[in-house]
């Protein structure tokens, strides 16, 4: 007798997954995809190889790759937010563990996200906030609005590029290590900045 059960969830010994489940297996597979290859050079077909589904089933969750961008953009987005919202303090701790465990996510934004004009605001938005997280910290340091929020965004620059040089070489070092590599490096920005000026 045909277990009609068993067939509803195993086809060719693999589990049949529910709508919920395949969108995120296939946002997934696209955020690896996308981060290795780019937007222009990842087509359907590679995000559908990497998934291990077919292009069929993925226009049955998308209505092309610029929605399921968009799906992989706002996945790693609201990830890296999870962590980093409303944090003044500890903020690049959280951001570096956050990259560590979905480093497809902090590539595609980082990387590519930021290279594209379509999609250049998930970006530019995090950079803002980031930036004004280490102004407000800098009002004692730097006095002058101009200097300070030059300063503000050289740190956010300098704790992305970090992270993505980190990311790039396989993770030689511990989150830990990459915090204070972060924090030597802007310290020594923050004093040449300073130099006698405000």
């Amino acid at each position: 007798m045909k277990c009609t059960v068993c067939y509803k969830h195993f086809v060719d010994g693999r589990r049949l997954l529910g709508r919920a489940e395949r969108r995120a297996q296939i946002v997934a597979a696209a955020t690896a995809a996308f981060a290795r290859d780019g937007y222009a050079a990842t087509g359907i077909g590679k995000i559908a190889a990497q998934a291990d589904v077919t292009a069929t089933i993925i226009y049955r969750h998308f209505t092309g790759k610029s929605e399921l961008y968009r799906a992989a953009l706002d996945a790693a987005r609201a990830r890296l937010g999870e962590v980093t919202e409303a944090k003044d303090e500890g903020m690049v701790e959280a951001t570096v563990a956050a990259a560590s465990e979905d480093p497809d996510g902090f590539l595609l934004l980082f990387r590519h996200a930021a290279r594209e004009p379509e999609f250049r605001d998930w970006v530019a938005e995090f950079e803002r906030g980031s930036a004004e997280i280490a102004e407000r910290a800098l009002v004692p340091r730097f006095p002058g609005a101009t200097r300070r929020h030059w300063a503000a965004h050289l740190l956010t620059t300098i704790s992305v590029q970090t992270i993505l040089s980190w990311l790039d070489a396989g993770k030689p070092a511990s989150v830990a290590e990459v915090v204070a590599t972060i924090d030597a490096a802007s310290d020594a920005v923050l004093d040449a900045l300073a130099g006698g000026h405000t």
